[in-house]
């Protein structure tokens, strides 16, 4: 009954958000508290709205920031660590607030893009360039009212360059360190009721051993494009297509079958395809009160593994394909309340040789942001899954943000999460067709404060988070079960100064204590790979003749590489300087060098990381 009744509300009471999602980046968005996010209701907020805790990246600092892999720059992000096995291109795992790599959501353009085929069912940031990144938005926490499944420990929301008015164009050309070179370049434009973007990108490198103990390097090729493209048919009314297509390369070391084990050179590698696709339709009516929004969405992972450079046949292939068909509504019922709600469906096939395994999920959600006064916005939400396995699950969600006078914002959250097990787990040679469900439950306390006119802002947040159910793989049965628990809690600190125009500070600080909460002999361990402690902070200096100069210092604290703690991982600290010249109106040159100490640490034990590397480039602008 509950089935129905949360269906019929979804489409009667939410006729919906043609901006929600899927055109958000076609809103201004400016620094501070005057921020626009889509990531918190899966539609547009003012941040000063929002009661979760979220960080925004937009493409001015990735471009001051000369980020070429996305995952870099969102390892110097408050609550957020990231691992990666060796050079570029090797298995790179985010967590967020201590959840496990793969309970986070990854979203390009509207498509939910983690993997069907990998054993977690999660995203590898391995093949996530900078080249199509025009914002990235990071929520911490659980949140799968507007979402569903995997969002335990956040969401990661990625948004490409929009169609734009009239004509514009950028490029860039570096080339460093490694024999690396990478180069992009992006068009956008748009007339009467057509508009588009198309952004392409290229990546090759020599890179470094993924073996900390070998001596030939292991390379990395990527070819890489996405594009965008919108037909408003009457006003209000309109078709939005995208499209994101990446085919990576990238050569791996194995492991020793003899004494002494471990990782060791090898003339292996692995070959990615990455497809993702959205088609949808856009209507507001009642004097734009009422957005709708229906889409199809596809994301198609191929990867596959070689034992040799000159092997003809994969000795591992993975197929994993996720299509969802969704409705969104977005419907300002008067001034101080809004609903938001909408009806999703989702197949999921998984193909690993001559196995191939479907499920599915059908769901609906909605969400009341209600003013009961100005300085007050409280949200509450529920969503009902069906799975084609598992059966149903309610899922509940709330927040409030109180923006008082003086730039001061206090925010509170409670919000659940989960994620069904993946087909991998479920139905690999190693799987358990008896798993259930992961959750997880959240809260969390903030506050922020803005002085000096917004030149100076603060702000710090608490959270705690239980997890249950987790699945981890049982030595006893060598197979997947749900015997483990978790319990995260910690603090984050937010700093950003901008005492002159010329000059910008920004820091965090990060305190993370994440537990093994499952019987036996691991109980009370830090999980593993999750550093207590992270502390990042930039500098930018812009000088009055247009020379541009800063620097990045992170330092990731002790961890350990294993679940019983007795590998352990020292902490390290890792400082970057750059800098950037106009040479021309629309022409500019830059320059950075990475790990300039040359630190020797250690994120996963036996894979090497880079040591001091230089790089230089140039960059162009039109319109």
């Amino acid at each position: 009954m509950l089935k129905y009744l949360l269906l019929s509300t979804a489409l009667l009471a939410a006729p919906a958000a043609a901006q929600s999602l899927d055109q958000p980046e076609t809103t201004a968005t400016t620094s501070g508290d005057d921020q626009i996010v889509v990531t918190a209701a899966r539609a547009e907020q003012s941040v000063r709205e929002v009661g979760q805790a979220i960080t925004v990246i937009n493409r001015d600092e990735i471009e001051r920031r000369q980020t070429v892999v996305i995952a870099d720059l969102l390892a110097t992000t408050p609550g957020v660590t990231v691992t990666r096995t060796g050079s570029i291109g090797g298995q790179t795992s985010l967590r967020i607030r201590g959840a496990e790599a793969d309970q986070t959501l990854v979203v390009i353009d509207g498509v939910r893009v983690n993997d069907p085929s990998a054993p977690g069912g999660g995203f590898d940031f391995a093949n996530l360039l900078s080249s199509s990144v025009e914002r990235v938005e990071i929520l911490r926490g659980p949140n799968s009212v507007p979402w569903g499944s995997q969002a335990i420990g956040g969401v990661v929301n990625i948004i490409t360059r929009a169609p734009t008015e009239g004509f514009s164009a950028r490029a860039n050309a570096e080339y460093g360190y490694a024999d690396q070179a990478f180069a992009s370049a992006g068009v956008a434009g748009g007339t009467g009721a057509l508009s588009g973007s198309l952004t392409g990108g290229f990546l090759r490198t020599d890179g470094i051993s993924a073996a900390a103990s070998g001596s030939e390097r292991d390379g990395y090729r990527q070819y890489g494009a996405n594009g965008r493209l919108g037909l408003e048919i009457a006003p209000g009314i309109g078709i939005d297509l995208r499209g994101w297509y990446a085919h990576s390369r990238a050569q791996i070391d194995g492991f020793s079958n003899s004494p002494p084990y471990g990782l060791i050179d090898a003339d292996e590698y692995s070959k990615s395809q990455e497809i993702y696709g959205y088609a949808g339709v856009h209507a507001d009516t009642a004097d734009g009160r009422l957005r709708n929004r229906a889409a199809f969405t596809i994301a198609d992972i191929n990867r596959d593994n070689y034992l040799t450079q000159a092997s003809a046949e994969p000795y591992f292939g993975g197929r994993g394909r996720s299509q969802r068909y969704e409705y969104q509504g977005d419907f300002r019922i008067v001034e101080q309340a809004r609903l938001i709600a909408g009806a999703e469906h989702e197949d999921s096939r998984y193909r690993d040789g001559d196995t191939v395994e479907k499920t599915g999920i059908t769901s609906v959600y909605g969400e009341l942001i209600v003013k009961p006064i100005t300085a007050l916005t409280v949200t509450g939400g529920v969503r009902y899954d069906d799975h084609r396995r598992f059966g149903d699950r309610t899922t509940f969600g709330a927040d409030a943000a109180l923006a008082l006078g003086e730039g001061t914002t206090i925010r509170a959250s409670y919000g659940e999460g989960f994620k069904a097990p993946s087909l991998y787990q479920l139905y690999s040679s190693i799987g358990n067709e008896a798993l259930r469900p992961e959750t997880a439950r959240n809260v969390d306390v903030g506050v922020s404060q803005s002085f000096l006119g917004g030149a100076a802002r603060v702000g710090a947040t608490w959270f705690h988070r239980n997890t249950r159910n987790q699945i981890d793989f049982d030595l006893g049965t060598f197979t997947y079960g749900n015997i483990a628990r978790a319990r995260a809690q910690g603090v984050e600190f937010e700093i950003a100064l901008k005492p002159v125009e010329a000059l910008t500070f920004t820091g965090n600080y990060s305190y993370i204590d994440s537990e093994n909460r499952s019987p036996g002999a691991n109980f009370g361990r830090d999980l593993l790979r999750r550093p207590r402690q992270t502390v990042t902070a930039n500098i930018d200096y812009r000088f009055p003749f247009g020379l541009s100069v800063g620097g990045t210092v992170t330092h990731i604290g002790d961890s350990f590489d294993n679940a019983a703690n007795t590998v352990r991982l020292d902490g390290y600290v890792l400082a970057g300087i750059r800098a950037e010249l106009p040479i021309a109106e629309r022409l500019s040159i830059y320059g950075r060098v990475d790990n300039l100490f040359d630190e020797d640490y250690r994120v996963v034990t036996g894979y090497g990381v880079f040591g001091r590397a230089a790089y230089g480039g140039v960059r162009v602008k039109l319109g």
